[in-house]
């Protein structure tokens, strides 16, 4: 069952910049206004179960705005989590397809989760990314494990 919702959006122009800007309503979703947040974490949830595929097909909507959805709802748990500052990394390497293609994974062992992945290779100039990334002062912090 889908619920139809028509609203008008002010529109609204700019004293500073001059251009023409409409009124945000936070409870719509970032990268598709045609749905609700809680929607868009409906359909994250459901992408932890099952693939995009079978979960779009389960919401009856199209696959580029599953995704859309997908992302929103992963930033958001980004977002929560908060920039990293581990103090005791694992670097490990994953194979993204035949032919032997590797990513970096950086995980934070004390909170158990990964934090980074990247790099082109498995390269030290690819390991290098992270550490800009995470930036000079939460670098220094990492001791020796």
């Amino acid at each position: 069952m889908r619920i139809y919702l028509e609203l008008g959006i002010r529109c609204v122009d700019c004293r500073r910049c001059g251009k023409v800007k409409q009124e945000t309503l936070d409870w719509l979703a970032a990268d598709n206004p045609f749905y609700t947040k809680r929607f868009a974490f409906f359909v994250g949830r459901r992408c932890r179960t099952m693939t995009v595929k079978d979960a779009a097909q389960e919401t009856r909507i199209g696959l580029v705005d599953h995704q859309g959805l997908e992302m929103e709802y992963m930033r958001e748990q980004l977002r929560r989590v908060g920039q990293p500052g581990p103090k005791v990394i694992g670097v490990d390497e994953i194979s993204i397809r035949k032919g032997h293609t590797y990513r970096i994974v950086v995980s934070d062992l004390e909170r158990r989760r990964a934090i980074w992945f990247g790099g082109h290779d498995r390269s030290e100039e690819s390991m290098d990314e992270f550490y800009q990334w995470l930036g000079p002062s939460k670098s220094k912090k990492i001791r020796p494990g």
